[in-house]
């Protein structure tokens, strides 16, 4: 299966440190009445890091359930101990998702070797079309193309990599070494169009909670070589790309849909609410966007 286009790594609606089914469900349906290629549940932007394995299980169901089979499901299915990756992804698989996202182990900063051991173990115990997510600043751990290229080559079930090292150099080799059937996608906003340029598919996005049908424009736009509107999009987008990381990733994206009135703002501790000075330079970008 090939991923490509806009995918929403969705955040987690919690009240009462409970998932708030009705507003997940919400999300969801705006989401794909927006446009958006696919749907991203238990991935960082989701506080899947805070979520038991229950709640994964709970939010994947949720997510199948309302999207009733209208656009591709990539499951966070990730941790940094294999046997539970293993398990996660058995149940994502069996519940019915279209592919997992798995992330290198963090903390244990695993070798090269660990990682291409990692990933061969889940594809055995749990076959299912994987992305790989690589995003070096949360793990302690960088993925390097030329390991990228020998999973690609040895694990069949790997199909992808979601590149949020921030070296687009790394993005470009990951296509160079995987090839163009590969789907390389941006797991940061800000170089969505760059990575495609060089072959990249599309992303997976935070700010697509917020604006899904100009992110998913961006994306359509350059895959039907209309890259002037492309080029539009991506600047259009670039002021809430930015403040999407006015601080740490979800605090501001889900701050903002609380302001937009989408979903109530709770977070998972050890999250905290914006500085006033930050919500009130979101608040001043969201206007300026138009969505509030």
């Amino acid at each position: 299966m090939e991923f490509k286009g806009a995918y929403t790594a969705l955040v987690t609606p919690f009240k009462d440190n409970q998932i708030d089914e009705e507003k997940f469900r919400e999300h969801i349906e705006w989401q794909i009445n927006q446009g958006i290629y696919g749907l991203v549940p238990c991935g960082t932007t989701g506080e899947s890091a805070t979520m038991s394995h229950e709640e994964h299980k709970q939010a994947i169901k949720i997510c199948i359930d309302q999207n009733n089979g209208r656009v591709p499901i990539l499951a966070g299915t990730g941790s940094n101990n294999t046997s539970e990756a293993i398990a996660l992804t058995r149940f994502a698989k069996e519940a019915g998702v279209d592919g997992a996202l798995s992330i290198t182990p963090y903390y244990n900063k695993p070798t090269q070797a660990g990682l291409k051991a990692h990933f061969k173990a889940i594809a055995r115990e749990a076959p299912l079309p994987t992305v790989v997510y690589n995003v070096p600043g949360r793990t302690g751990v960088n993925l390097l193309p030329e390991t990228l290229a020998e999973i690609k080559k040895e694990i069949p079930e790997v199909v992808g990599v979601k590149e949020a090292s921030g070296n687009i150099s790394q993005v470009s080799q990951a296509v160079e070494y995987c090839g163009r059937d590969f789907s390389v996608l941006a797991g940061e906003d800000f170089i969505v169009l760059p990575l495609m340029s060089q072959g990249g598919k599309g992303v997976i996005s935070v700010v697509s909670n917020i604006a899904p049908s100009k992110m998913a424009g961006l994306c359509s736009a350059y895959l039907s070589k209309d890259v002037d509107k492309a080029l539009d999009l991506h600047f259009d987008l670039a002021p809430l790309c930015r403040a999407m990381f006015f601080e740490t990733n979800p605090i501001p994206v889900k701050t903002a849909l609380s302001i937009m009135g989408r979903m109530d703002l709770e977070l998972r501790l050890p999250l905290v609410n914006m500085q006033p000075e930050n919500e009130s330079k979101l608040k001043q970008v969201l206007k300026q966007k138009q969505l509030i």
